[in-house]
């Protein structure tokens, strides 16, 4: 039951209680003033009688306008806990929008747009939604604002609320779907992938695809720099290639966890499946045996180069563009 109908429920034992009171000092009013006739003192009852209907009726029209919502309040964050079917891998929590939204409420001293809980235990709640708002919280050491589920709410309720936010937000990889819907199915909140689409209003192919990702070997995974940036189209690729040869796939993704490259998610797929050539060369700048940066070819005409400014100084990095300006400048035939 809403707030707001069991607050107009409550309405029923006021009014009575109004009755009484106001009848009562009605009732006083009339032995203390005049008229002191009998018709006159039942003019005076019936005055008051609708006085009261009048404001219990007022008051009922202001509770009209909280009927269907929740209370909110601010939890001690260590009293919330994230739920078995949280669809946030930890990467999100160091991703520069994260970062964005940590400040955001550490300068507003709190999140503005609550999270959803529901009661888990007494004085402990369960995130439904907001995981990346209560996390902020939690490192920020800030109460966290959320509005309390005071129903019943059972997991599949749980989750459905949960992917139908994140959704619409539109910040979620499909690694994290993926993660999300595989423990739906495993957790037996729905018996096949068609039944979860359709619980969901989403394509049964985006199902399938995102279950692709997270279901790559967890070696495979490790390969990239972030699970994050692992796309259904990566996923198909290196599948096929475990297909056919899967402890070759899995040897090069090894070389590539223990690799010191920076490469981008399409290079880490080149690799995996044997065609470095292909798509990017990719190499370290060593210089003495300390590598500065990183360089990589993007298709046929294109080179990136990454210097790490934190190995070398301010003068230094001036000095680096202009021995690369020189350098192309010497290449560059003369007209």
């Amino acid at each position: 039951m809403s707030m707001g109908n069991r607050l107009l429920e409550t309405t029923a034992d006021l009014a009575a209680a109004l009755d009484q009171s106001k009848l009562t000092r009605a009732a006083e009013g009339v032995k203390a003033s005049q008229p002191r006739t009998a018709p006159g003192q039942m003019l005076a009852v019936r005055e008051a009688m609708l006085t009261m209907q009048a404001e219990i009726e007022a008051m009922r029209r202001r509770l009209e306008h909280f009927d269907g919502s929740l209370p909110t309040i601010r939890i001690d964050p260590k009293k919330v806990r994230t739920t078995r079917w949280a669809n946030r891998h930890e990467a999100s929590f160091a991703t520069a929008a994260f970062v964005r939204l940590k400040e955001s409420i550490a300068l507003s001293g709190g999140n503005a747009q609550p999270v959803l809980v529901r009661q888990a235990e007494p004085d402990v709640y369960e995130v439904a939604f907001g995981h990346r708002r209560h996390r902020a919280c939690l490192e920020l050491g800030l109460p966290v604002l959320a509005v309390v589920w005071n129903c019943p709410m059972s997991d599949l309720d749980l989750f459905l609320s949960m992917d139908r936010e994140n959704r619409e937000r539109e910040d979620l990889s499909a690694y994290e779907q993926g993660m999300s819907y595989l423990a739906a199915i495993e957790g037996g909140l729905f018996p096949s992938q068609r039944r979860l689409a359709e619980a969901l209003g989403v394509s049964h192919t985006w199902i399938r695809k995102a279950m692709m990702v997270a279901q790559l070997p967890e070696s495979i995974i490790a390969a990239f720099a972030s699970p994050l940036e692992v796309q259904p189209k990566h996923a198909e690729a290196v599948r096929n290639a475990l297909e056919c040869d899967a402890k070759a796939v899995l040897s090069r993704a090894e070389k590539l966890r223990q690799g010191s490259l920076q490469l981008t998610a399409g290079q880490v797929v080149a690799r995996l499946i044997g065609q470095p050539n292909s798509a990017a060369d990719a190499g370290s700048l060593d210089v003495g045996g300390k590598v500065f940066g990183t360089w990589r070819r993007e298709g046929r005409r294109r080179a990136v180069l990454s210097i790490d400014l934190g190995a070398i100084d301010k003068q230094s990095a001036s000095a680096i563009g202009d021995a690369l300006a020189a350098t192309l400048a010497s290449m560059t035939p003369s007209t």
